[in-house]
């Protein structure tokens, strides 16, 4: 099995036995790009020639990276088989540049480890404080004032997915351990992830059509960016199109908009946003589009089609945030998150496009027209356009007259009539009261 040519962000060793050499190169890898990946039991040829790897070999590889590589990084470590042959996988990322191998600064240049001057350790440490200034700040939200479940949540999901080791460790210890907290003060990276007093603000709305005038449903949530992440991707899946399959004996349920999609970008979205006092997100659902937009331009002076198209290294505006999406499997990778999202998108029928407005960034992703659909998972049989409509309406008020819904969705009241008559006849409202005083229960 060959994995290819050592290249600026690929390392390999023969074995072990060069672990020295291994953590110089993760070193000049991370002040260079910011992440990479380091194989042991491979030649410089690519070619997997194996060693004999233990649990204890897996132990010493990461308590060598924590005691010798400064600032700490936690990195992915995996025992591989190919060909009967094991070795090892060293996937590593960081956002605290400079990183020091023993004390010692260094680069990558091509497949080479440099030792870094002087002058060019004070030019990364002057971008690093100018980047980073803002995450690092200190508020005045204590260690008391955090969500306790979303830390909990997201600490398990690290653990599940080997991106921190199986450690019992406080809130306090854990949100230390991510550069979040300073003594028992929050900085601002920390306050907008995980405080309790609503840092960020999220708009979300369904509209009737494409145009932003007359609204189906609208929220607004204020709350942590951790939990506004769960509350966004509901609100997508809810109001989106779902496929229903029969696949062998089994009832499959897609939704028009590939769930890695969406994920992806709302993450992105928190990860990339400028957080000053009032910021808030927007998602807006149309019939034949979504958006979602973050304040604060696009991170990078590069085009995002150029990361789409091209194999671009990572700009990260908000390094601390980002790296805790990472290590709760928010975020799969670093610098690919577009060229991924826009590989499925293809595959799946999406369109996905980007703008850069004069005070944030905005990502659209077009709607399959498909009339095999439901509205949601939950429904069992196809409704038209209308009809999902004047349900959606009558589920945010069920008080509205005929007269209400035919102005809100800008039809007759006639049309209006006949989608209540078909919403009746298939069991998903029931009429009650009076004439004048009507109330729809909603059924389904």
């Amino acid at each position: 099995m060959n994995l290819g040519i050592e290249s600026e962000t690929l390392e390999f060793k023969k074995s072990t036995s060069e672990l020295k050499e291994g953590l110089c190169s993760i070193c000049s890898i991370l002040n260079k790009h910011g992440a990479g990946t380091l194989y042991f039991g491979v030649n410089r040829k690519g070619e997997v020639i194996g060693q004999q790897i233990s649990e204890k070999t897996l132990r010493d590889i990461s308590k060598s990276v924590a005691e010798f590589i400064k600032p700490t990084i936690v990195p992915t470590i995996v025992k591989l088989l190919a060909d009967d042959k094991q070795y090892v996988k060293v996937d590593f990322y960081g956002f605290e540049k400079p990183y020091s191998y023993n004390g010692k600064y260094y680069i990558r240049s091509a497949d080479e480890d440099r030792l870094i001057s002087t002058s060019n350790l004070k030019k990364i440490l002057r971008n690093e404080l100018d980047k980073n200034s803002w995450e690092v700040e200190y508020t005045n939200t204590k260690i008391n004032a955090v969500d306790k479940n979303a830390i909990k949540i997201l600490h398990k999901d690290a653990i599940q997915n080997r991106r921190l080791p199986n450690e019992k460790i406080s809130d306090k210890s854990f949100l230390k351990k991510l550069n979040l907290i300073n003594n028992s003060v929050l900085n601002n990276a920390g306050r907008v992830l995980f405080a309790n007093d609503k840092p960020v603000t999220l708009k979300m709305a369904v509209f009737a059509t494409d145009e932003k005038l007359t609204f189906i449903e609208q929220q607004i949530i204020k709350d942590n960016i951790y939990n506004l992440l769960v509350e966004a991707e509901k609100f997508i899946l809810k109001n989106i199109h779902w496929k229903a399959e029969i696949i062998g004996m089994q009832r499959v349920e897609t939704p028009e908009i590939p769930k890695e999609v969406i994920r992806e970008i709302l993450a992105n979205s928190f990860v990339h946003a400028v957080y000053v006092s009032n910021t808030t997100h927007e998602i807006d659902i149309h019939p034949n589009f979504i958006t979602i937009y973050n304040p604060g331009q696009f991170a990078s002076s590069h085009k995002p089609e150029e990361y789409v198209k091209k194999n671009m290294p990572s700009v990260v505006r908000n390094p601390l945030i980002a790296n805790t999406l990472y290590l709760g499997n928010i975020i799969e990778q670093f610098g690919s998150g577009l060229k991924r999202v826009a590989s499925i998108s293809k595959d799946s029928g999406n369109k996905i496009s980007f703008e850069n407005l004069n005070e944030g960034f905005r990502v659209k992703i077009t709607r399959k027209k498909d009339k095999n659909v439901t509205l949601n998972v939950t429904l069992d049989v196809t409704l038209n356009a209308t009809e999902m409509l004047i349900y959606n309406l009558l589920k945010t008020d069920n008080t509205m007259a005929r007269e209400q819904l035919a102005k809100k969705i800008g039809k007759t009241v006639r049309t209006v009539q006949r989608a209540l008559g078909t919403l009746t006849n298939q069991g998903y409202i029931l009429r009650k009261g009076s004439k004048n005083n009507c109330i729809w229960e909603i059924l389904k």
